[in-house]
């Protein structure tokens, strides 16, 4: 303990850093004014201290040779060595950060707690000035530790288009991390799909900058509600990989990266609040971004005016050297990242070690740069309240005996993101299962002959492996593969268990057909008897999330094409062959090419891993028990090798020429989502046809249910701009909005647009509004737009930038008044 901690509290003379009376910034720089080169050196640090790789421990089976090297993050077990730095001498000149110390193995939150506890006293205890470690984890599908709530993956936030519903999702997963002394969420993963391959799509918000910016924002006010530091990645570039490789090159301009990557950053930094962005690993242009001080400080701090902290990925500064070949060595990586812009570097400290403190003392590095880098972290410590005079490390977690990582108000939360998410593509003559009945209703098995009992065959190796509806960075497919014997850690009831349990009249026969991927057929015999025999043949086929190759989807599971894995399109077509009708629903990170699927499947389901509660959301759609209101937020592929898919095309992205022999037309568009009602989007009206191009118009249209059932419908506002310095997507989303409405009902949806709405990167590399003509596109998909209108921009071209308007509000009123407003 230091001697401050060893004198009673009231007896403590109060440091100007430790007085909450002072502004942040007096405290910051009291503090650091105090510090010597090494003990600020030592701010730039992380340590990773359950990053041992030993093998997994505790009952049940041994696990399966190999089982030791899964790693969680890229080359986890060539860098372990590092954390084997006794823990004295790793803090011995103080610490930015402590990596993962509940969400390396499987602890309960109490023994990650007292692990909290015990780091911080080490760190505090070798601090001159008393200054705690912040302690960061990951959030990708809810906070990753043992036993906490599995929420749907990103990918499915999305499939909502609810910021609302994805707000208080991450508000619930900040109040659970904060508990047990978590500072710091590595999340949302902000990247923009630009190729389905890319095994990372699960943990992206879709194809469209927009819905990422609006989504991603509201998870960042929800987390940074709570306490916890949001952290943005990847900046940027990262899904824009060639061939969709894991950390490969990146061949993008900087047009393409402004227009389409940048934005959704940008927004969740100016509308959301966050305090932490993370570089990605990828070079851009030949730039890695680690390195890149245009991305790094010139924009990020300079156009925008972030002032947070920038965090490695971890391992990211040792890789400029080791990967990217631009530095000589882990510490020449170091000083280049550190003058690009990297504050802190996780998971260890490679890099940003002591030898910064030799440079500069020869004069080879500015302390300034060095001051830069602490002061901001400094800041958040401070706001944190880590250097509040009453501040203990066992306060820090004084919620964690409490705590219920996975509580029935979470499940609750958990459960409606899973039905929200769920999209179905088309429902045919076979869906819902349970007929057309309400809630509640007795008539689940409509469909069978009066007095008969309709027979269900279940099949696909995704109708009974709960791990199937989880991200790659949720617990049990993340850590979880380490140590078998300890199953989920969350109960997690599977399609088979949930259908069961939806169908009581239904006699339901079960037949797993195959593996996930894999070669083997063996199982086939048995789902082929159990289609030929039913009414009906529901086939739950799909992804297993897994790292670095050990899955079909996930980090480092990156696909050659968009086949489904394995054989199971070979099962698939087996099983049509019966003659029985088939419901395929798909359980996946990405979106594949269904193209030959829907020619012989009666209905189609997209199920984007809906998380614990997936199983039952998806046999709620399958029985009409819940009205599916999904959106697809990438669209569905006809054919497995047409890349790129994602809808923002210029025209000769597009088959409206008939210059090439591929069709890149999607089997369903992005925003398509259809339901067990009917809706109708009429009456485009604006409120000017000509404006300025500093002006605001508004589009309003009418929307209506106009079938038999209440229900939800997403109304999109697309723009094209007509003629432009250089090419445009012919449709790009600017605005949305989810209504709600019983049958016969209808809403009027009133956008008002922005001129800085049909900003875009121009030639010089500016952003411009430029006079002429903007079609305005309205509808319930990129592709279904019965409603069209022209408004001209006049006046001169106007340069904007980060000040411009980002979202695009939007008023609902009902025929009574007005309901909401959603922007």
């Amino acid at each position: 303990m230091t001697a401050l901690d060893r004198t009673p509290t009231a007896e403590r003379a109060v440091r100007p850093w430790q007085d909450p009376a002072l502004a942040v910034t007096d405290r910051v720089e009291a503090i650091l004014a105090e510090m010597t080169l090494e003990e600020k050196v030592g701010q730039l640090g992380s340590r990773w201290f359950g990053n041992d790789m030993s093998p997994a421990t505790g009952d049940g089976p041994e696990p399966e040779p190999g089982a030791e090297s899964l790693n969680v993050a890229p080359m986890q077990d060539v860098f372990a060595a590092s954390g084997t730095v006794p823990l004295d001498e790793a803090v011995r000149h103080g610490l930015g950060h402590l990596t993962r110390v509940h969400g390396s193995a499987p602890v309960t939150p109490a023994e990650g707690a007292a692990e909290v506890v015990r780091l911080q006293r080490a760190v505090v205890a070798a601090s001159r000035l008393g200054i705690p470690a912040i302690v960061h984890e990951e959030c990708l599908t809810g906070f990753t530790a043992y036993g906490a709530t599995v929420y749907p993956a990103a990918i499915a936030w999305a499939a909502t288009f609810d910021p609302e519903l994805v707000e208080r999702m991450a508000a619930a997963i900040g109040r659970d991390m904060r508990a047990v002394g978590v500072h710091q969420g590595l999340s949302p993963v902000l990247d923009v799909v630009r190729d389905y391959r890319w095994g990372r799509v699960e943990e992206t918000m879709g194809e469209d900058p927009y819905v990422v910016a609006t989504l991603g924002a509201a998870y960042v006010r929800g987390l940074e509600s709570a306490g916890i530091i949001a952290t943005l990645k990847h900046f940027a570039g990262y899904s824009a990989s060639r061939a969709a490789r894991n950390h490969g090159p990146v061949p993008m301009g900087r047009r393409e990266l402004t227009d389409m990557i940048l934005p959704s950053f940008e927004t969740a930094i100016a509308l959301g609040g966050a305090r932490s962005v993370m570089n990605s690993y990828s070079d851009v242009d030949g730039v890695p971004a680690g390195a890149d001080p245009w991305l790094l400080t010139e924009v990020l701090r300079e156009q925008w005016g972030f002032t947070g902290t920038v965090v490695s990925d971890y391992w990211a500064v040792p890789f400029l050297a080791t990967m990217h070949l631009v530095a000589a060595d882990p510490e020449e990586a170091g000083v280049l990242a550190l003058g690009a812009g990297i504050d802190v570097e996780l998971p260890d400290t490679l890099g940003f070690g002591q030898h910064l403190a030799g440079r500069v003392r020869r004069g080879e590095l500015s302390e300034a740069v060095v001051d830069r880098a602490v002061r901001r972290l400094l800041t958040q410590k401070v706001e944190l309240g880590l250097l509040d005079p009453d501040w203990t490390p066992e306060g820090s977690v004084a919620g964690a005996g409490s705590v219920d990582l996975d509580s029935p108000a979470n499940r609750d939360l958990a459960r409606e993101l899973a039905e929200r998410s769920i999209v179905l593509l088309e429902a045919g003559n076979v869906l819902p299962l349970g007929g057309w009945a309400a809630p509640g209703d007795a008539d689940a098995g409509a469909g069978a002959s009066a007095g008969e009992q309709r027979v269900v065959a279940l099949v696909g190796p995704a109708a009974h492996d709960a791990r199937t509806f989880m991200g790659c960075y949720a617990f049990p497919n993340h850590v979880l593969p380490r140590h078998p014997g300890l199953g989920l850690g969350v109960e997690a009831p599977t399609v088979l268990d949930a259908l069961t349990a939806e169908l009581p009249g239904t006699d339901i026969r079960y037949a797993k057909g195959c593996d996930v991927r894999g070669e083997d057929r063996s199982g086939f015999a048995d789902a082929i008897a159990a289609a030929r025999d039913a009414d009906v043949c529901v086939a739950v086929v799909g992804d297993l999330a897994g790292l670095f190759g050990q899955g079909t989807s996930g980090e480092g599971c990156d696909a050659d094409d968009l086949r489904l894995p394995g054989v199971q399109a070979d099962l698939l077509a087996e099983l049509a062959a019966t003659g029985t009708p088939l419901v395929v629903v798909v359980v996946s990170g990405r979106p594949y090419a269904l193209g030959e699927v829907h020619a012989y499947a009666a209905a189609l389901v997209q199920a984007f891993m809906p998380g614990e509660e997936g199983g039952a959301a998806i046999a709620g759609v399958l029985s009409g028990r819940i009205q599916p209101v999904g959106r697809l937020p990438v669209q569905i592929p006809r054919g497995p090798g047409g890349q790129p898919g994602t809808y923002l095309q210029p025209p000769l992205g597009t088959d409206s020429h008939g210059i090439s022999n591929l069709d890149p037309t999607p089997l369903y568009p992005f925003g398509h989502g259809a339901s067990y009602t009917t809706f109708e989007v009429t009456d485009l009206r604006l409120s000017h046809d000509e404006v300025s191009t500093d002006g605001e118009f508004a589009a309003t249209v009418t929307v209506r249910n106009t079938g038999g059932r209440a229900g939800e419908e997403v109304v999109q506002l697309y723009l094209h701009d007509v003629l432009a310095q250089v090419t445009r997507p012919v449709r790009q989303l600017t605005g949305y909005a989810r209504v709600r409405l019983e049958p016969g009902e209808s809403a009027d949806v009133r956008f008002h647009v922005h001129a800085d709405r049909t900003a875009f990167t121009g030639r010089d590399l500016r952003r411009v509004v430029e006079p002429g003509e903007i079609e305005v596109f309205a509808g319930t998909s990129a592709a279904e737009l019965p409603c069209r209108g022209v408004v001209r921009l006049t006046g001169p071209s106007r340069h904007v930038g980060h000040d411009r308007r980002l979202v695009t509000p939007v008023e609902v009123r009902g025929r009574g008044g007005a309901d909401a407003v959603q922007s």
